[in-house]
């Protein structure tokens, strides 16, 4: 199967920077360039995602977004229909970098609200991402920093923005947590204690369900003298994060973790090359995440075959994926939270990572049971004739045959190429057509929904789901 470069390589941008495309996306990006492509995807503008009136018209559950199912599925209709698919990425990419969970805060509305940040701040100065952080309720709580005093430091916090958040294990001292945390006293709930007494009284929730907001208190802290990676002051939270933001293993972090997520489980020494040039990036654009995606998506490496088929998907991009290629949930159902529990199933739950840590990624996406649920769940989506994604490809399929006529080459071939391009090992492929040929040519002329020809192109595509190159971006 021939595949231009060209389209090859927007799928390979699309897969990345998205959740994949439909021929028709495919179409209208190739037709801005690539670098046009690159640049619309780094500047979202209207997401036109689903109304949030008519969600609630039919979710009345969503209309609070306390519970986790239903916030859970709010989130999913916003990947699975935005224009802006960076937009939703790279707040999955921040979501699961600064992890925090329904678990502890039992407040899923404040979570949304940190997605809703990562949006508006994901792709601008990772300083100011990481000071929006710091002030972000949710965490607040989900590393206990409304307990943390001037009279009696919490280290929760500053502990985990230096190892996991920005600088890594091995660029700091003991002493520098400290310090960190002192830093951050008086940084908490405008909320807390008026909620707190109330629910003693008649909640089960230790600040109630309601959504909380980020408070400063002065007398809370600690205005002393601090030494902090070097540098000595009357250092505040701000002033902790502008030190933290111009260190060179911030630049290492950063860069490292968005090459992981962006192009490749594993770091070759062409891949490296990548993230010096983003780093570098880092610095000169004042920190911008923009601008260093713009680096590592215009690199040599990420265009390169190398980077191709070179990370395992994640669940939500499997998922998400799947239902945009298919054309499904574009308005309300009421399967909408089964699809968010699917993913769990596959090893990631929106809004309830495992630990701070995150999800482990890469190969360990995979083990016999994940597998099982990953394949199951995109035939099922991809081989339901009834979608407009599914029906699409078959008229495209039709079009594209000789007088509607395809040959075993011609159906897998197909296949293979509107669900991406994907390109498979003369191994898979081999499978593929000679599933095909045993029931010979296939006549799309005159194709009625869920008719036998039309219910052999759903097990193509079935077929197609369940590869080894499926599983990958």
């Amino acid at each position: 199967m021939m595949i231009s470069n060209d389209t090859a390589l927007m799928a390979h941008l699309l897969r990345r920077a998205g959740f994949g495309a439909t021929r028709n996306e495919l179409e209208e990006y190739l037709a801005l360039g690539y670098e046009g492509a690159v640049e619309a995807l780094l500047h979202p503008s209207e997401p036109n995602n689903m109304p949030d009136d008519l969600i609630r018209r039919y979710h009345v559950e969503q209309s609070e977004l306390r519970d986790l199912p239903g916030s859970a599925a709010y989130w999913m209709y916003r990947m699975v229909t935005t224009s802006c698919p960076l937009e939703e990425k790279t707040a999955l990419f921040w979501h699961g970098l600064f992890a925090t969970g329904y678990a502890k805060l039992n407040q899923a509305r404040s979570l949304l609200n940190q997605v809703d940040m990562f949006r508006r701040s994901g792709m601008g100065s990772f300083e100011d991402l990481l000071v929006d952080l710091s002030k972000d309720p949710a965490m607040i709580v989900w590393l206990d920093n409304n307990e943390n005093h001037g009279e009696a430091i919490n280290e929760n916090y500053g502990r985990e923005l230096l190892e996991l958040f920005s600088m890594g294990i091995g660029n700091y001292t003991e002493d520098d947590i400290k310090e960190c945390s002192r830093a951050f006293t008086g940084w908490t709930l405008g909320n807390a204690e008026y909620m707190s007494i109330r629910a003693a009284k008649d909640s089960i929730w230790p600040y109630g369900r309601i959504a909380w907001h980020f408070d400063y208190r002065d007398e809370d802290h600690d205005d002393g003298e601090k030494t902090f990676l070097g540098e000595t002051g009357n250092f505040n939270g701000e002033d902790i994060i502008a030190i933290i933001a111009k260190q060179e293993s911030t630049a290492q972090f950063v860069a490292t973790r968005l090459f992981q997520f962006f192009a490749a489980d594993e770091i070759t020494e062409f891949g490296d090359k990548a993230i010096q040039a983003m780093m570098a990036t880092y610095f000169s654009s004042g920190y911008e995440i923009r601008d260093m995606l713009r680096t590592l998506f215009n690199s040599d490496y990420f265009k390169s075959e190398e980077a191709r088929y070179a990370r395992v998907k994640n669940p939500v991009e499997m998922v998400v994926g799947a239902i945009r290629m298919a054309g499904s949930y574009q308005n309300p159902a009421l399967g909408i939270e089964n699809v968010s529990r699917n993913m769990l199933f596959m090893g990631q739950g929106l809004l309830q990572p495992p630990t701070v840590e995150g999800w482990h990624e890469g190969s360990e996406w995979i083990d016999s049971g994940a597998l099982v649920e990953r394949v199951n769940f995109v035939a099922k989506e991809l081989s339901n004739v009834k979608s407009p994604g599914v029906r699409s490809i078959i008229d495209r399929l039709e079009a594209d045959a000789d007088a509607g006529v395809l040959d075993p080459v011609g159906l897998a071939d197909g296949c293979l190429d509107l669900l991406g391009p994907i390109e498979v090992s003369e191994a898979t492929r081999f499978v593929l057509v000679e599933y095909a040929a045993r029931q010979g040519d296939l006549d799309l002329k005159g194709h009625q929904q869920g008719d036998e020809a039309e219910q052999r192109v759903g097990n193509m595509l079935r077929l197609v789901a369940a590869t080894r190159e499926y599983q990958l971006a």
